[in-house]
Formats: C-alpha cells, structure tokens, sequence
C-alpha cells in the first residue's frame, strides 16, 4: 500500500461512521475469533437494541442524494466522485479496517465533506442500519469472488442482499455493478435480471465504475486490464412498480 499522510482518529473522526458496539463487523461464516461478537451475542444484542437506521441528513448535514459503495478498498472511485459531484454524499463500506482509515485519509487531505466510511460487512451494515427508499445508488466493484466452495457463503452478492438494496434505493435509483470474473458477473446479473424490481439499462453500462479523466475509477480494474483481463459491466433502475416476475410469473407491488 503507498504511503500517505498519517492522520490520528480524532482528525479522521468527520470521515468516519462507527458501527455501535457490538455489531458484528465480517460475516457469521467466519471463525469466531475474527468476529468481534460471536453470532449468538450479537442476535441478544440486536434484541436488546434494535439498529436505528442511519439518518443520512444528521451524518452530512444536508439533504443530498446519497449514493453508497460496497467493498471501496482504498477509496479511488469515491474520491473521484466525491470531487466532481460536489452535490452528491458517498458513503463508502470497507471490511478491511486498514483499507477503509487509508480512504478515509485521503477524503480527510483533501477536506471532502460529502463522503464517509465505515468498516463493516456490508451485507449486515445495509440490512440493519440503511432505512427503505433512502439512497439514490449503491455501487458493488470488483467484489471478492471467493472460488472455494466452503468460502462462497462470504459473497457479498447473493440474493439477500440484492432484495435489500432493492429495499434501500429510491424508485429510479440505480443497482451499478462491474467485475473482472466472467463467472461471477454471470451470477450477480442473474440474480438481479430475475429480481420485478428492477430494470436493465444496457445503454447505462459504461457508467459502472467509469473511467475519468484523471485514469480508472478502481485500482481493481487498472491491474485487471494490465494482466489482459476483460471487464464487465451492468447498471439496474429500480423501479417504482415492480414488473411482472421472470420466475414466478406474477406481479407484485412494491
């Protein structure tokens, strides 16, 4: 990782959203010591206090759309968003604890006000902490495929977690998802194209993780590209009224 400045927590403390004590921060299906509460603790704990959603106009003091980033790494789309899309709040998650305080340094330097990060696993921090209809797009890059069959319980994408960020985006809002791995962008594109509530936007594909004048909007993609990689690219829009279901053959309101 390149060096940057070294900021301490307090001056990183405006870039950064803390889970409350005792949420889980990886997945269940880790082992139990790189949890930081084993999964029966956190099923008390979330009875005991149910999560609050967060309250997007509290944490960026306006009342922007606001979009979010599953897996940011070390920030490279968020910190070009966030300069050329000034009337835009990011929101970046990260489970690498060192990744997510490198990204938030770089939002810190540079004084950007309209984006935040946590460390967290995503799926979990979405289900619990992000309200119905309250973001504009979640963007998912170069998530992990996680190849072994006893790992793959730790994707990111499944259907779960396409139904909540379905939950989560606004009617119009936008699902963008890019990878270099054939076989798990035909499984994410899967899961979406059966979903009513969304819609392809083919025309819109390029948007997904898009170059930008200063170069790649991931490191992901860069080395990607350099080793002879292809990648692909997809955007949904959440509709208002969910279409008619490609699986089930109904139709349901939503």
């Amino acid at each position: 990782m390149r060096k940057t400045r070294r900021l301490t927590r307090e001056q990183l403390a405006p870039w950064v959203w803390e889970l409350p004590q005792n949420t889980p921060r990886r997945p269940s299906g880790l082992p139990v010591s790189e949890n930081t509460a084993t999964p029966s603790q956190a099923t008390a704990t979330i009875a005991e206090n149910p999560p609050q959603p967060i309250d997007w106009g509290a944490l960026f003091g306006n009342s922007h759309p606001v979009e979010i980033e599953v897996g940011m790494g070390k920030g490279l789309f968020l910190l070009n968003a966030a300069m050329t899309r000034p009337d835009t709040n990011f929101f970046g998650i990260e489970i690498v604890r060192k990744y997510q305080l490198y990204a938030a340094t770089r939002f810190a330097i540079r004084h950007l006000l309209n984006v935040k990060t946590a460390c967290a696993d995503a799926k979990l921090l979405i289900r619990d902490y992000v309200a119905a209809s309250s973001v504009a797009a979640v963007h998912v890059y170069f998530p992990d495929p996680w190849w072994k069959k006893r790992h793959k319980k730790r994707r990111v994408f499944t259907p779960e977690f396409a139904a909540d960020v379905a939950r989560i985006l606004i009617p119009g809002g936008r699902l963008l998802i890019a990878t270099d791995v054939a076989e798990y962008f035909g499984i994410m594109t899967a899961i979406v194209r059966a979903m009513p509530e969304f819609v392809e936007r083919p025309e819109d594909a390029e948007r997904a993780a898009p170059r930008t004048d200063a170069g790649f909007a991931t490191n992901f993609e860069r080395k990607a590209l350099a080793r002879g990689g292809v990648v692909w690219r997809a955007v949904y829009e959440r509709l208002p009224v969910a279409r008619e279901s490609r699986l089930s053959g109904q139709t349901a309101n939503v």
